[in-house]
């Protein structure tokens, strides 16, 4: 059993990413951001997530999909939610958050995995500049996947940097 980010509870549950470079597992901390877990499952059992790729990787700082087919099709999604930023968890190394846009409640579902620890990204206070991003997650398995697709040429692609040569595709999402 991995070490757990302090505050996140046994019995959490868990996700699998299923990539064409290998399947991550994370688990979710619907006790700390419990509105972003829900919006993740939402699109997982929605099967929102098949067939998506991680359309901007950046070594030494994240990974980030969810949002765009390998022909960068952007898929429909749900309405924003609101940021929990505030939950006291940290963007550490192997933490999943929501990305999102300048507006700190605009995620929807595309989200990141750390590659480091990205203090800059953390909740500082409740104004535009404040809010940083939600980590409502953190791989238990699979690093060395998230590390192998780190390390993906990039070039830049449909007006996007930092997308890979050649996709990266998520399969699939499955609850456990």
């Amino acid at each position: 059993m991995s070490s757990l980010q302090a505050g996140a509870a046994e019995g959490n549950r868990h996700v699998e990413i299923q990539t064409n470079k290998g399947n991550i597992e994370i688990e979710l901390y619907a006790d700390r951001a419990p509105e972003s877990v829900k919006n993740f499952l939402r699109y997982a059992l929605a099967s929102a997530y098949d067939d998506t790729i991680f359309h901007r990787v950046i070594p030494g700082f994240m990974i980030q999909g969810g949002g765009y087919e390998a022909s960068f099709r952007e898929r429909t999604t749900l309405a924003p939610i609101k940021s929990e930023a505030d939950n006291g968890m940290k963007n550490l190394r192997g933490t999943v958050a929501m990305a999102r846009t300048s507006d700190p409640h605009s995620a929807t579902s595309q989200f990141f995995i750390n590659l480091k620890d990205n203090g800059f990204l953390n909740f500082r206070s409740r104004n535009i500049n404040g809010w940083g991003y939600t980590v409502f997650g953190k791989v238990t398995a699979g690093m060395d996947v998230v590390d192998a697709i780190a390390m993906v040429p990039t070039t830049s692609a449909r007006g996007h940097n930092d997308v890979p040569v050649e996709p990266v595709v998520i399969k699939g999402v499955v609850i456990k």
